[in-house]
């Protein structure tokens, strides 16, 4: 199989007046097409800024971030934006969804803006919703919505584009337990189903133990879990 990211000696080091606080250190990483890698740790301990730095959203101190034809260090704002709306499809905790649209319009807005003929368009978004179990309330405005069912529509987005690389950042911790156990297996399905590469950040081990493999973040480094003992302990 191959790598679709290859992270190499990465370093992120944050700088104040009062203090230098590197969060990743020597970091090496490959993620392999249709794996599914969960990050787990401590608050604060980098898992966000580790998915933040392949969303391009944040920038390496040292070391290279290559995501398919992409070098993430060396990417101009436009190149980034390309980066984002065709290879990546992203969930975040909270769902982000524009209030003033439909769950419909949500969904296939992204792959409008990037070209698809609307028609096109609304027919994939229509097929995905139908896919996350939300078809019927495809009319319907994320304040008409539940949390679980915003979440589906968020889901739905994230793979409008057809992305390679899905990014979740606590995709369940804004959820009550049975709508975060009901989304978390909906991602891994959906994940599986559209045959996509996955990389979570998230809290909740039940939903780590879903994935190929489990790193949490110590010392600023990467160290592979074992959650089946995880699940014993």
């Amino acid at each position: 199989m191959s790598s679709i990211v290859s992270i190499k000696n990465l370093e992120k080091t944050y700088i104040t007046d009062s203090e230098k606080l590197t969060v990743l250190k020597d970091l090496n990483l490959e993620v392999e097409e249709g794996k599914k890698i969960v990050i787990v740790g401590e608050s604060g301990s980098g898992k966000s800024t580790l998915l933040n730095i392949l969303g391009g959203i944040d920038n390496v101190t040292k070391g290279s971030v290559i995501a398919g034809k992409w070098n993430l260090s060396q990417l101009k704002e436009a190149e980034l934006s390309d980066y984002r709306s065709t290879y990546l499809g992203l969930i975040f905790q909270f769902h982000y969804l524009l209030k003033d649209f439909t769950a419909l319009e949500n969904v296939y807005m992204p792959a409008y803006i990037a070209g698809i003929p609307k028609k096109e368009a609304k027919e994939r978004a229509q097929q995905l919703l139908n896919d996350v179990g939300i078809i019927d309330r495809k009319d319907h405005l994320p304040s008409q919505l539940s949390g679980g069912e915003r979440q589906r529509v968020a889901t739905a987005r994230a793979l409008i584009n057809d992305p390679t690389l899905i990014l979740a950042d606590e995709p369940t911790g804004n959820l009550d337990p049975a709508n975060a156990s009901m989304i978390g297996d909906l991602l891994f399905s959906m994940v599986e189903k559209y045959k996509k590469t996955l990389f979570m950040v998230t809290h909740d081990l039940h939903l780590a133990a879903k994935g190929d493999i489990c790193y949490k973040i110590k010392d600023a480094q990467l160290e592979e879990v074992d959650m089946k003992k995880q699940g014993e302990n």
